[in-house]
């Protein structure tokens, strides 16, 4: 049984010294970005999430404006910022994030529900059992950890702000048809019934939606 993640955190690399930087580590694998950080505490500490209200995420109170956007904003909230890291390792995802002319719905799984992966995201059992234990060792290695670390992320962005009930819509990764329902009170990304925890963020391109579980990205 391979260690458990531990979630480490860089100072961000912004004017504002409040944002983290998440990194997980394994003891016997390297970080395969090649980082070696040591964890930092943020005693400010950021703003509560919004929790959902009563209108529906899809219909949020008006955005703050003011060019702010989801890059902005995705280091703010702790309990996702292991997510908000793994979004900066992937260029083509961070600057999605960064342009106010492509919309987009974040959903960032809890650090609780990317803990308990059965692997990392950027890990591969099927690559494990093609290429033994140094599969994500030097610049091949490097390649599949950031190719399988994409296709974590885009699974998680919706390419649509506001993202109406019913609506169905494939990720930025072009997997399946998703979309969210309302069932008792409890608004659901489905398939899959995960349950959104609040809404974190609300501004110019888009929202960032804190949800309880990963989604299935390896299908």
């Amino acid at each position: 049984m391979r260690p458990s993640l531990l979630p480490f955190v860089a100072l961000s690399a912004t004017v504002s010294a409040q944002l983290l930087v998440p990194l997980l580590r394994n003891p016997s694998t390297p970080h395969p970005f090649g980082r070696d950080q040591a964890p930092l505490m943020d005693p400010a500490g950021p703003g509560p999430a919004m929790p959902p209200s009563g209108s529906s995420p899809a219909e949020p109170p008006a955005s703050a404006g003011g060019g702010v956007v989801l890059s902005d904003v995705m280091g703010r909230d702790r309990s996702i910022n292991l997510f908000a890291g793994f979004v900066r390792d992937i260029e083509s995802a961070a600057r999605r994030l960064e342009d106010p002319s492509h919309n987009t719905t974040v959903l960032a799984p809890l650090n609780s529900a990317v803990e308990k992966l059965p692997r990392k995201p950027w890990e591969d059992p099927r690559e494990y059992g093609a290429l033994g234990p140094n599969a994500y060792e030097g610049g091949d290695g490097h390649e599949r950890a950031q190719r399988n670390l994409r296709r974590f992320v885009e699974a998680h962005l919706v390419p649509a702000s506001p993202w109406q009930e019913g609506q169905k819509i494939k990720t930025v990764g072009g997997d399946r048809d998703i979309w969210w329902e309302e069932k008792d009170g409890t608004r659901l990304i489905q398939p899959g019934s995960i349950e959104i925890v609040s809404v974190a963020g609300n501004v110019e391109n888009g929202q960032v939606w804190i949800i309880k579980n990963v989604r299935n990205y390896s299908e």
